[in-house]
């Protein structure tokens, strides 16, 4: 239970910050548009930084292994959720299908699952959860786009700022590089917008985020189902009968972002080929909002069996 409450209260603080977009939102103190170059300001420029921060550290084996082992969880995290999709989700039109198969398969493990590792694991946890992104960011420029229609690009795949981060990040933790200060202290004041500003993007978007048709979707609860309690589930059980042996940080960096909510790129994705918005927008909102009760109890619950 302590566990839990902890956790709870760290939602808290991102959900408090969400408040603060929505706040903005509501009194017009920022607009579409500023959300816009704020988005690509945390897509482009900080979370590569806050990648880069974190694996400023000397090289040590043992933490090698474990990301080689996050990234092979976080592949089978991605492959777990296209089956489940795939065997579960068989109602509605085809577009709102695809569009709810994406949102089961994508979590929010950057604007999410970073600011909540961070915020319980401190920087050891952003160093696991950040491999995770980077095999996001692979599965949804090649299965993702492909499922919605589009040709999947090899360019796309590989160059994106969550990849090119870990490039840039992975020989300094290799060779245990250490970045002059008037080069280290720029990254690292970069790398502590990511938590406000990321938070502040999602509460904006929850503002003005309609509910209605997602609430009478048929499909829609079993897609949240399996977002926030099936998928973070599965990966407690596939790494229960190794807990001895794997990092507890990387444990549970996987599951904290196993278990965030349905990542904003479905909707970017939904608009830009053609599919259900509505449905993803309210698939988005609704399991944002849903998060904030079942993310504290399963990452307490993996505290208590890994």
């Amino acid at each position: 239970m302590d566990n839990f409450w902890t956790v709870a209260g760290q939602v808290g603080v991102l959900f408090a910050l969400m408040g603060v977009g929505a706040a903005c939102r509501r009194f017009r103190i920022i607009d579409d548009k500023a959300i816009g170059g704020m988005v690509n300001l945390l897509l482009i420029v900080v979370t590569p930084c806050l990648i880069v921060d974190v694996f400023r550290r000397p090289f040590d084996v043992s933490m090698l292994r474990g990301l080689g082992v996050a990234f092979v969880m976080a592949c089978a995290a991605h492959v777990a959720g296209i089956v489940l999709s795939a065997a579960l989700l068989r109602g509605g039109g085809d577009s709102t299908r695809r569009v709810l198969h994406l949102a089961v398969v994508f979590s929010n493990a950057g604007f999410m699952g970073i600011p909540l590792e961070h915020a319980v694991l401190g920087d050891g946890g952003v160093f696991y959860g950040a491999v995770y992104v980077a095999v996001f960011n692979l599965f949804i420029w090649s299965w993702g786009v492909r499922l919605m229609g589009g040709g999947g690009s090899m360019a796309k795949m590989l160059l994106n700022p969550g990849t090119v981060g870990l490039a840039f990040a992975l020989p300094l933790f290799f060779f245990s590089v250490e970045l002059p200060p008037a080069l280290a202290t720029p990254v690292h004041m970069m790398a502590n917008l990511n938590t406000p500003l990321a938070m502040i993007v999602v509460g904006y978007a929850l503002a003005g985020a309609r509910l209605g048709p997602v609430v009478r979707m048929r499909g829609a609860y079993g897609a949240a189902f399996l977002r926030l309690v099936a998928m973070p589930l599965v990966m407690i059980a596939a790494m229960y009968p190794f807990r001895t042996v794997l990092p507890r940080e990387m444990m549970f960096a996987i599951v904290i972002a196993a278990s965030a909510p349905v990542a904003a790129m479905v909707s970017i994705f939904a608009e830009r080929y053609g599919h259900d918005l509505d449905a993803s927008v309210g698939i988005v909102s609704g399991t944002t909002l849903l998060s904030a009760v079942t993310m504290p109890a399963v990452i307490a619950l993996a505290m208590y069996v890994l």
